[in-house]
C-alpha cells in the first residue's frame, strides 16, 4: 500500500506573509527591482497563460507583472524576492512525524504539494520535524507543472512510487484538492475529521484508512 501525504494544513503550518504583493514588493526593492505604481493590482492580475489545472511558478508571475508594467528583472530577482519573502516560520502537527513513520510500515510514503513557491517544500521540510528521508517520493505543483486536484499531480507522485493512481491512499485537510484522488479511484482521509494520531495507529493496526468518516 502506498501512502501520500499533504505537506501545508496537514503536517505542518506555516507563517504566510499577510499581504503577499506586499511582502514580495518589499523583497523586489531589497534586490534593485523598481517596484511600479499599483503593484498590488498587477500581482493579482492574471499574467500567464496556462491550461487549467497547470502550476504558474510564483516568480514567473512576478516576473510577467513587472514586464506588463514595464519593469525588466536583472538577475534572477523575481526568484529571489519570492523565496525571501515567502521564507518559513514551521510549526510539524501533533502526530505528523508518527503518522508519516506508521505509513512507511505498510509500504512506499510520497509527499504531494500544491506550491508555488521554489525551495518552499524543502525550507520546509528542513525547519520541520519531519526527516526528508521519510518520504520515498517528493512531488510539488512547482516541481511537476501541476496542482491538485488535477489527475496528472497524483499520476505523477503515483508514478515515483511505483504505484497506481487508484491504489494511493492521499492524506490531507482540503477536499477540493486532496480530494481529488478519489476521481482516480484512490482513497482520501481527511484529517479535518480524522487526526493524524488516529491515522498512524489504524496504519499499525492494520485497518482501513476508507469509510464514511475518513473518506469523502
Amino acid at each position: 500500500m502506498a501512502v501520500t501525504f499533504d505537506l501545508f494544513g496537514t503536517l505542518v503550518a506555516v507563517d504566510r506573509p499577510d499581504d503577499p504583493a506586499s511582502a514580495v514588493g518589499a523583497e523586489l526593492r531589497e534586490r534593485g527591482v523598481a517596484v511600479p505604481d499599483g503593484w498590488p493590482a498587477a500581482y493579482a492580475e492574471r499574467h500567464v497563460d496556462a491550461p487549467e489545472g497547470a502550476e504558474v511558478p510564483l516568480p514567473a508571475h512576478v516576473a510577467a507583472a513587472l514586464r506588463f508594467r514595464g519593469v525588466d528583472v536583472p538577475n534572477n530577482a523575481a526568484r529571489r524576492a519570492v523565496v525571501a519573502a515567502f521564507d518559513p516560520t514551521v510549526r510539524t502537527r501533533r502526530g505528523a512525524a508518527d503518522a508519516v513513520a506508521a505509513a512507511a510500515e505498510r509500504g512506499d510514503v510520497g509527499l504531494l504539494s500544491n506550491c508555488s513557491v521554489p525551495e518552499l517544500v524543502s525550507r520546509t521540510l528542513i525547519r520541520s520535524a519531519l526527516e526528508r528521508s521519510a518520504f520515498d517520493a517528493v512531488v510539488t505543483s512547482v516541481g511537476c507543472g501541476w496542482r491538485k486536484p488535477h489527475a496528472k499531480a497524483f499520476e505523477t507522485v503515483a508514478r515515483r512510487l511505483d504505484a497506481t493512481p487508484e491504489s494511493l491512499v492521499h492524506v490531507g485537510d482540503d477536499e477540493g484538492t486532496d480530494g481529488g484522488i478519489a476521481s482516480l479511484g484512490g482513497t482520501f482521509v481527511d484529517v479535518s475529521e480524522r487526526d493524524l494520531d488516529t491515522v498512524a495507529t489504524r496504519l499499525r493496526q492494520g485497518e482501513s484508512l476508507g469509510g464514511a468518516a475518513s473518506c469523502r
